[in-house]
């Protein structure tokens, strides 16, 4: 048998991190709960912009949900390296189902305001900043053959997204039909499902730390050092950061692109966020059938500029179905570069430091959008949503510029550590497949 037949196909590619036990329970569990996640982010989300019809208040309660993890999330990584994550998990997960449970209680009696939403906003951004770096860092311990965790991490995003795809639909229909409280209510429902995924793991024991645990402060200047004095990392995260600023943000005026520009109601909102995960869905299927991390860099600089260019699209579009498919343009170019990025950086990452590193890319991905939802809320107030989501396009590619500049030399300086993995002898190969593809037969 050649070898071309031993190697898997691609769609079997796509699944093989599925092979691990654990990880299946994981993917299950996690997907339906997500479902609900999305429904109570677009119920959120109309019901603030029902009550108020402000986006300034939109981006408020978007900084809201958010802040908690920029400020917290670097602490929440030294602890969920020194914690069990998987107890962890458990816990944030139960909290966020007593968060959901509150929202829909306030909700369905008519006597939810937007204070309360704030407040319970804020509680879950706090969850997140725990729950965010300890779910990334966990991931390894799932998969018991290292070579499948960059399909393990594509696959997170597709079950993300596959979540986006369907909730924003059902959201939609749901908050037409019955109110935005049985969304909430279905949510907190939902988590039944992960939890029991996580307690029927079977989980073998963390290895006791051989020294005594460092003060919180030490051990967080040691990651801060560890990110800041290797580029490759520090690139990603900066472009991460920057991008969650500005790019990421355009979500939070969604609902005014659906009343004001398309003349819609929440099935056209709907419509909207569901569209976004349509592209991002198949962006995180081809990223899952990639065999190797090499070229991701690349990826992450072609799909960061095939979302800025989304974005400047999208909000001179006054069409609906235009506008749907320019969404799906947009969502697959942004949640590609978040995958790869993650990707990358749960591969070139110290092992002991990879909840403190998983930590900043909470801060980066998650902690930088309250600021840009702030940001978006008010210019979206002053000078209109399209103007607004438009100028975030721009910044989003001038940032990417900057970082396919720099990308020459954070592949050299990546390279001994792929050489460690074993990860670049797999280019020796395929050149020696090349060469005896292209030479001429001996005579």
């Amino acid at each position: 048998m050649s070898e071309r037949a031993k190697e898997p196909s691609t769609f079997a590619a796509m699944g093989r991190a599925l092979r691990h036990r654990n990880y299946r329970l994981f993917f299950a569990g996690q997907g339906t709960s997500l479902i609900g996640t999305w429904l109570t982010r677009v119920a959120t989300a109309w019901l603030v912009y029902r009550l108020t019809n402000s986006a300034l208040l939109l981006g408020i309660v978007g900084f809201a949900g958010q802040i908690p993890t920029f400020l917290l999330a670097p602490i929440a990584g030294v602890l969920v390296d020194r914690w069990n994550r998987h107890r962890v998990l458990v816990w944030t997960q139960a909290l966020a189902m007593l968060q959901s449970g509150l929202l829909a209680w306030f909700a369905l009696r008519g006597t939810i305001t937007v204070w309360h939403i704030l407040v319970l906003a804020a509680f879950q951004g706090l969850i997140n900043a725990f729950d965010t770096p300890a779910r990334q860092a966990f991931v390894v311990e799932m998969i018991d053959a290292r070579e499948d965790l960059p399909n393990a991490i594509a696959l997170n995003s597709s079950m993300v997204n596959a979540a986006r795809l369907l909730g924003p639909s059902i959201a939609g229909v749901l908050v037409a039909a019955v109110g935005e409280g049985w969304c909430f209510a279905i949510d907190a429902v939902s988590y039944v499902a992960v939890i029991a995924s996580l307690l029927m793991m079977r989980m073998r024991p963390r290895p006791a730390p051989t020294a005594a645990p460092k003060r919180i402060l030490v051990d967080l200047r040691e990651g801060f050092r560890y990110v800041a004095s290797f580029a490759p990392i520090r690139a990603i995260l900066l472009l991460l950061a920057v991008v969650s600023f500005t790019g990421i943000p355009y979500t939070v005026l969604m609902p005014l692109f659906a009343s004001q520009v398309l003349h819609g109601g929440p099935h056209t909102f709907g419509w909207l966020m569901a569209s976004t995960g349509v592209g991002a869905v198949i962006g995180v299927l081809w990223l899952a059938s990639r065999r190797s991390v090499l070229g991701l860099g690349r990826t992450i600089a072609t799909t960061g500029a095939l979302f800025g260019f989304g974005l400047i699209a999208f909000s001179r579009s006054h069409v609906l179905w235009l506008s749907l498919v320019l969404l799906m343009i947009t969502g697959g170019g942004m949640m590609v570069q978040m995958a790869a990025s993650n990707t990358l950086l749960q591969t070139l990452v110290d092992e002991d430091k990879r909840g403190r590193v998983m930590s900043f890319y909470a801060m980066a991905f998650f902690g930088m959008m309250p600021f840009g939802s702030l940001v978006a809320g008010g210019l979206g107030a002053r000078i209109g949503a399209p103007a607004t989501v438009a100028w975030g396009g721009v910044a989003t590619l001038v940032a990417v510029a900057i970082f396919v500049r720099k990308l020459p030399g954070l592949r050299a300086q990546a390279r001994p550590v792929y050489e460690r993995l074993g990860i670049l002898p797999q280019i020796a190969q395929g050149l020696n497949q090349t060469a005896e593809l292209t030479s001429p037969p001996e005579e």
